[in-house]
């Protein structure tokens, strides 16, 4: 089970990914100007303040999919609670699907219960991908292709596993967008 688990997250993360920003964790000290102005843009966004990111992620599902965004559902990896989940991502998916013409996921995935935040629980990080705490619209997800996006993208698991579940409830999952990928060494 464990293996055919692994594979299964290595299959989502073999597919087509996209982000913005080089995100260097806080705790990495020795970074410019440019990477401080990309941490403001991605706590900015983690506060709900999305207009930029929006239109950024707008124009890289354009090029991923071109026409076909219509028929695409954009969907998000949720937050660890409702209320940041909403914050975060009501109506940033809104406006990316005004933008695009894309199918809004956002509704159609609620959190059933909290869970810890994964930068704060790296330690625990399997345990908490192993909690169930995310309910799918199965009718809804049924045969559509979905576009995941995900703020940051540090080893991929939150995504893959993300990806795994809506393709468990009927989705065909054909790539991810995100706002950032974690680095740990300014080149």
């Amino acid at each position: 089970m464990k293996l055919m688990l692994c594979s299964e997250l290595q299959r989502q993360l073999d597919k087509p990914q996209v982000w913005f920003y080089k995100y260097f964790p806080t705790r990495i000290k020795n970074v410019g100007e440019r990477e401080i102005n990309d941490r403001k843009v991605i706590y900015d966004f983690k506060d709900g303040r999305a207009f930029k990111v929006a239109q950024r992620t707008a124009f890289a599902m354009n090029e991923l999919c071109g026409l076909d965004c219509g028929n695409i559902v954009f969907s998000p990896v949720p937050a660890s609670t409702s209320m940041k989940n909403e914050i975060r991502y009501k109506a940033f998916c809104k406006r990316v699907c005004e933008l695009t013409g894309a199918i809004n996921g956002y509704e159609h995935v609620t959190i059933s219960k909290e869970r810890k935040p994964l930068h704060k629980n790296r330690k625990q990080e399997i345990d908490i991908h192993k909690e169930e705490n995310i309910v799918f619209d199965s009718a809804f997800f049924n045969g559509k292709c979905v576009l995941v996006f995900d703020d940051i993208i540090t080893k991929g698991i939150s995504y893959a596993t993300y990806a795994h579940q809506l393709e468990s409830n009927g989705a065909n999952v054909i790539g991810g967008v995100f706002l950032a990928r974690t680095h740990f060494k300014v080149v």
